[in-house]
């Protein structure tokens, strides 16, 4: 893995158009630096340019480019960012007029999570869609492969030097899906093995950086990475946690999202995304103390949408009230978001108000059961205890009469 040259200097272009949702200019620009700072690199100047839309050649018009341009030589500019995914004849274009490294948002967030990848699934999985970017964008030439491995935008599969035409490209792409096919299967079993022992899943999502690793850590003395960057990990980490009534359930962490997250990281780390899909309860982290927790919310609610888990009971959890001015009324904010507690994880305030409400919306799946457990199925006792709440327990001649509330995942497998 190349580092970063921590003396790249980068102009930062944001084009703002009558179609740019909902975030303004200035937003759009000061999550732009940050994921650039994430790479290591120094913004050396910032233009926000206005169009109805995108120009097909130069994306911000061939005047805006030449001032980017004179910027970027003024500057000594190493690299250009822009805002929003860039065709092949953009950069190329864009490249020739600016006469430095272009690159755009998505090459910056794929740049990231080479850079966060540690686990052989998470390499796979940023490589694939490393190599889903660059195919479309080969246009029969070989000149944008010879951009890879030499700075921010570059990293991943351009460090093996490869001189390849689309097809190997397309067979690499066919042999990494199949590797994660594989990641997948064994995933898959894990999970069924979960839903055979009746232990619900729990899933954390929020934007990056929202405080999900920290929260999984105050909540289960996990040791998850947990920094104040974005995209401190990419790998799902699953761990027990144990509710007031006593039911375990299964914490899991999920990578975290970002406003229009490229398509080619939910289709590649689908694998990962699973755990939200497959998860009986979301829990939604998102940090109030963020001016724009409104549109973060919406953000992770559309790619909530591409995964179709908007079924699922959502627990809102605003986090980092220790960080939320003092004037701001914070009753206000829990009767604006639904199903909500204020909490933060990092000082570890009102967890267990927390752990209250996942067991209230566990309880709307859980059920009561009146059973007579026989004497050769005494495990069973075991497993009612571990997994439920006992009001009544009573041993006879032909077992032991048992009432309690379980998960209706283990009643159907008791009325069985």
């Amino acid at each position: 893995m190349l580092k970063v040259n921590s003396k790249e200097k980068a102009v930062l272009v944001v084009l703002d158009t009558e179609v740019s949702n909902n975030w303004d200019a200035g937003s759009l620009m000061k999550e732009l630096k940050i994921l650039t700072v994430s790479c290591g690199a120094d913004v050396a100047g910032e233009i926000i340019t206005k169009r109805a839309a995108p120009d097909a050649a130069y994306f911000v018009g061939k005047g805006k480019a030449q001032e980017v341009a004179v910027m970027a030589s003024e500057l000594a500019a190493d690299l250009v960012i822009f805002n929003e995914s860039l065709s092949h004849a953009q950069i190329a274009n864009l490249e020739r007029k600016i006469s430095c490294r272009v690159i755009d948002r998505t090459q910056l967030i794929l740049d990231i999570f080479a850079l966060r990848a540690k686990s052989t699934e998470g390499k796979i999985q940023v490589e694939l869609a490393q190599l889903q970017y660059l195919l479309p964008r080969l246009a029969g030439k070989h000149r944008a492969l010879s951009r890879l491995g030499g700075g921010i935008g570059t990293r991943g599969p351009g460090e093996q030097k490869l001189e390849v035409d689309r097809r190997r490209i397309q067979k690499k792409i066919l042999y990494l899906k199949k590797e994660l096919k594989k990641v997948d299967k064994r995933r898959m079993n894990r999970r069924e093995k979960r839903k055979r022992k009746g232990i619900p899943v729990v899933a954390l999502v929020g934007y990056t950086n929202s405080g999900k690793s920290t929260l999984l850590n105050s909540m289960t003395d996990s040791s998850q990475l947990a920094e104040n960057r974005l995209f401190s990990t990419l790998d799902a980490k699953v761990n027990f946690l144990q509710l007031p009534n006593n039911q375990k359930i299964l914490l899991s962490d999920t990578v975290g999202f970002l406003h229009a997250l490229p398509h080619q990281l939910i289709e590649s780390f689908k694998a990962t995304l699973e755990e939200v899909v497959e998860a009986d309860i979301l829990i939604h982290v998102l940090d109030i103390s963020n001016q724009r927790a409104d549109e973060l919310k919406k953000s992770v609610y559309n790619v909530l949408g591409e995964l179709k888990a908007l079924d699922k009971p959502i627990i809102t959890v605003l986090n980092k009230i220790d960080m939320l001015q003092k004037d701001k009324n914070l009753e206000s904010y829990l009767k604006r978001y639904e199903n909500s507690v204020a909490i933060s994880a990092l000082k570890k305030t009102n967890l267990q108000d927390l752990s209250k409400l996942i067991e209230s919306n566990l309880s709307l799946s859980r059920t009561i059961i009146k059973k007579l457990i026989p004497h050769s199925e005494m495990k069973l006792i075991s497993t009612i205890r571990r997994q439920g709440r006992v009001f009544k327990e009573k041993y006879g001649l032909r077992g032991v009469y048992i009432e309690a509330e379980v998960p209706a995942i283990l009643a159907a497998k008791l009325e069985n």
